[in-house]
């Protein structure tokens, strides 16, 4: 008799990132050992580009382990309990090695213990290594992102502490149809409603198997292996927006609307990253011909490309030049965007991270102050 469907479903969707990880380990380990075979290869720029920087004058790359590490993020919750057993379970049978980390984010009483509660549950799942990271949480952006801030921080940090290949995440379809509304709510742009990436980070450091599986089905995993969680008292706290759209929201929706409104909430973040990497494809495209012989923008040249793709080129300008993508909002970009589709003689614009954006002589200039 096989596993519970709950429990097979978990360790199928882990199964499938596991392979994607060992692919790509596989492929950068031959790239290490045979740069010469690789250098014309599709990832070879991806490759050069992530090792950019890391070292002027080194000559020889540290060995690389033959087995790639991957760590699960664990908070101690139903779905990121479910995706530690099932990489527990699946990394017995591949070229694996399987370990994780739960971030102690000082926010409650008693975090310290559950934290370390959580440790001893991984370690006793034969995951190795096994840490637990406490941060500081600031206050930029609000608590919630001030916290995942933190968060991501300290999974860095300790990917590349370990020289993990992967950070699994228990996001669940639940999860992206609640960040697809949020984006929608803030007005944002079709990258919003594009949600969640399978793969994100540095080199596709971040993994999510659980995109495609609901909440209920991470947590009758536990359930039935028994396995203990903790319920986050802050996933009930009205007074976080995304616990509001969880338990008033979405079930507003699905009341009014029927059931299957999550299902169809994340098939349009799937199409909508679709376009939006279309998009972004393009727009990288386009850069280059809007340019002056001295990299600058030119007016006349952004004036004529689809509105889309044109705000595409700003906003990559704006963030190299130093501004914090997470504080760049559509409206910044459509100020931006007015410099040159509503040229009147206005003066220049401040935005975040102290970046100045102004027209001179026919010129977009983009710089830090």
């Amino acid at each position: 008799m096989g596993p519970h469907p709950a429990v097979a479903a978990i360790r199928l969707a882990v199964r499938r990132v596991l392979h994607d990880v060992l692919t790509d380990y596989s492929r950068h380990f031959d790239h290490d050992r045979h740069p010469e075979q690789a250098q014309h290869s599709p990832r070879a720029e991806h490759i050069r580009f992530a090792r950019a920087g890391a070292g002027a004058g080194r000559t020889a790359l540290p060995e690389r382990p033959a087995t790639p590490l991957v760590l699960v993020a664990c908070s101690g919750g139903a779905d990121s309990m479910a995706l530690a057993s099932a990489l527990a379970f699946e990394s017995r049978k591949l070229a694996v090695r399987a370990g994780g980390i739960t971030v102690d984010h000082n926010l409650q009483v008693g975090s310290g213990l559950r934290a370390a509660e959580v440790v001893a549950r991984l370690t006793a799942m034969d995951l190795d290594p096994v840490e637990s990271v406490a941060v500081d949480v600031g206050r930029d952006g609000g608590p919630e992102a001030a916290a995942r801030d933190a968060r991501y921080a300290a999974l860095d940090a300790a990917a590349e502490r370990h020289g993990a290949a992967a950070v699994l995440l228990g996001h669940t379809r639940d999860d992206q149809a609640e960040t697809v509304l949020l984006g929608l709510a803030r007005g944002s742009g079709i990258r919003s409603l594009s949600g969640m990436a399978a793969a994100s980070g540095p080199a596709d450091r971040y993994r999510r198997p659980f995109l495609q599986l609901d909440r209920q089905t991470a947590r009758k995993a536990c359930l039935v292996q028994s396995l203990p969680v903790w319920d986050d008292p802050h996933n009930t706290d009205p007074a976080y927006t995304r616990s509001r759209l969880r338990h008033e929201g979405l079930p507003a929706l699905e009341k009014a609307l029927g059931k299957g409104v999550v299902e169809a909430l994340a098939r349009t973040a799937q199409l909508s990253r679709d376009d939006a990497d279309a998009l972004d494809t393009w727009a990288a495209e386009a850069e280059a011909s809007v340019r002056d012989d001295d990299g600058r923008l030119e007016c006349a040249k952004l004036y004529v490309l689809p509105p889309a793709v044109r705000r595409r080129v700003l906003r990559r300008a704006v963030i190299d030049a130093g501004a914090p993508a997470g504080s760049l909002f559509a409206r910044h970009i459509e100020e931006v965007d007015r410099l040159i589709t509503g040229w009147r003689g206005q003066r220049g614009l401040n935005l975040p991270g102290r970046v100045e954006a102004r027209r001179q002589g026919g010129r977009l200039v983009i710089r830090q102050s």
